[in-house]
């Protein structure tokens, strides 16, 4: 009779008899750790997300006063036309003026005297021709035996201040014509004496030299006209008193022909 492998070792005295297990199968320990590796992610806790903050909007700054297109003026008395100029919003001056300055003086003048614009003083005062510049032009209408506020209106090419008092520019200028033009039609004057070059830009629309434009005679809707000097320019420059004085003499001569009756022929 043929023993087994096992019995065969049995007779022998070779105990106990070690048998060699399957292996055991590896593919659910793959999957356990795979598991493992995908649920540290399921399990983490949630972070809050980062929270960034809005940027603080810029501040803006307040609007400057809009140009606002001014109401026809040809029709206005003295009082209402006062009334537009003092709200004007025709241009950017009006946005730090005190007060805008129409013109003081007779309304019904043998002369009219237009200047620039108004200083720092008559920005305060509310007229034109009130400091350094101002005294010097009493002087001369005295020299003329004329005295303000008789026979005589004094105005500005622009009602507001410029600022720094600079000479106003050609924009400003065009925006406040209508009232100058408005004036004119109302006060009738006999005798227009324009003080500086911006005074003449906004009447004769010339640019030229005002030692060019001197001596001469022009008219402005039939009334006779002379360029001069503006009394701010003489106080810094003496030596032209002179000429300013030979345009005033100028002047009255036109006036006096310009009222002198026609003679017979």
């Amino acid at each position: 009779m043929s023993l087994s492998r096992e019995q065969m070792l049995v007779e022998m005295g070779i105990t106990p008899i070690w048998v060699l297990r399957e292996p055991e199968h590896s593919a659910p320990a793959v999957e356990v750790r795979e598991a493992a590796v995908a649920e540290p992610q399921a399990h983490a806790p949630e972070q809050a997300p980062a929270v960034v903050p809005e940027p603080a909007p810029a501040a803006t700054p307040a609007p400057a006063i809009a140009p606002r297109p001014m109401a026809p003026v040809d029709h206005l008395n003295w009082p209402e036309l006062a009334k537009q100029v003092a709200e004007c919003r025709a241009c950017p001056l009006c946005e730090q003026r005190k007060q805008a300055v129409l013109g003081v003086g007779d309304l019904n003048p043998d002369w009219l005297f237009i200047g620039e614009g108004p200083g720092a003083e008559e920005d305060v005062k509310g007229e034109p021709f009130v400091g350094q510049a101002g005294k010097l032009l009493d002087a001369m209408l005295a020299s003329l035996d004329i005295a303000r506020g008789n026979r005589v209106y004094i105005a500005n090419a622009v009602k507001c201040r410029p600022p720094g008092n600079r000479t106003p520019e050609a924009g400003e200028m065009a925006a406040c014509w209508p009232y100058l033009e408005r004036q004119i039609a109302l006060l009738k004057p006999k005798i227009i004496v324009l003080l500086g070059k911006a005074a003449v830009h906004a009447v004769l629309h010339d640019d030229k030299s005002l030692a060019s434009l001197r001596g001469k005679r022009y008219e402005y809707a039939g009334i006779p006209l002379v360029v001069s000097y503006h009394p701010a320019y003489l106080l810094r420059n003496l030596p032209d008193k002179a000429k300013a004085w030979e345009d005033l003499l100028f002047a009255r001569r036109l006036l006096r022909e310009a009222a002198a009756p026609e003679l017979p022929f």
